[in-house]
């Protein structure tokens, strides 16, 4: 029997769908509903359903990057998304990240079954698939690995750059893995997994990296001390931004600022020099 939940914040939709659709024609039961993006993604990580109908546009959330969570976390749900935004662009890129459906609402009957039904087939051929597999190729799709070009691996791609368009945008503060996670819609888990699969780092080496590279902007500043740089970009400790630093830019501080200030100065003299032998 496969596990069905619905998600959406009109209590007559959900309603409607859970009474009317002929679930148990397509071996499926509803085990869960939800009413809004952050609970409907603490439900599906607590019921792993099988099937999801979900809307994309709830008060507060971001309709793309909540189904690309589910689509990261849970490669092999099967999604089928409810809509009242009729815009081509925006069902384009639902559907690349791996949804199977997307249908606008008012919905019609015929299309939302039909749209259980490729799902509960979907569902018939991976368990066929999985029992063809060799116990090996079992244990590696446990893994949560996405077929490349599939919908799951575009969805982590599309979680990852989220999450560092985030820190770059919130280094300065004190930024942690559960912040990040809580933006992009994952646990902390899965986002810790996501970082070091596809940027080959760690969280705290990224956010890391992201700080050093804005003090090295910021130390072309003379009249900043580096104190106040390692505050700015969001170490609470110059000791721990000094030892960062050089291990990241293989210098200090102060010697990376003296080596960038000669490089300026001998740049400037070699422009001075082009402009007098053209004046001559």
């Amino acid at each position: 029997m496969y596990r069905a939940a619905v998600i959406d914040d009109e209590d007559v939709i959900v309603t409607g769908l859970v009474r009317t659709m002929p679930w148990a024609k397509y071996n499926c039961e509803v085990v869960a509903t939800a009413s809004d993006g952050i609970s409907a993604l603490k439900m599906l990580r607590r019921e792993k359903p099988d099937i999801l109908f979900t809307d994309i546009q709830m008060p507060g959330e971001d309709g793309l990057a909540v189904i690309a969570a589910v689509r990261s976390e849970f490669p092999n749900m099967q999604v089928t998304i409810l809509s009242g935004y009729p815009n081509f662009e925006y069902a384009q890129r639902a559907i690349s990240l791996g949804v199977v459906r997307y249908v606008l609402k008012p919905s019609r009957f015929a299309e939302l079954e039909d749209a259980l039904k490729t799902m509960s087939e979907n569902l018939d051929g991976l368990a066929k698939e999985s029992a063809a597999q060799p116990a090996q190729a079992a244990e590696e799709s446990a893994e949560d690995i996405p077929v490349p070009g599939s919908g799951a691996e575009k969805a982590q791609n599309f979680i990852v750059h989220n999450a560092i368009n985030y820190i770059r945008e919130h280094y300065a503060e004190k930024l942690t893995l559960s912040d990040v996670a809580d933006h992009v819609y994952v646990s902390q888990w899965h986002l810790s997994k996501l970082i070091s699969r596809y940027t080959e780092q760690s969280f705290s080496d990224l956010l890391n990296g992201v700080r050093i590279e804005k003090a090295k902007e910021l130390l072309a500043d003379p009249s900043l001390r580096i104190w106040e740089i390692s505050e700015e970009v969001g170490f609470s400790d110059v000791t721990h931004f000094s030892r960062i630093f050089k291990k990241l830019a293989g210098m200090s501080a102060n010697e990376y600022r003296s080596h960038e200030l000669c490089m300026d100065v001998s740049e400037k003299s070699a422009e001075d020099g082009e402009k007098a032998e053209s004046v001559h």
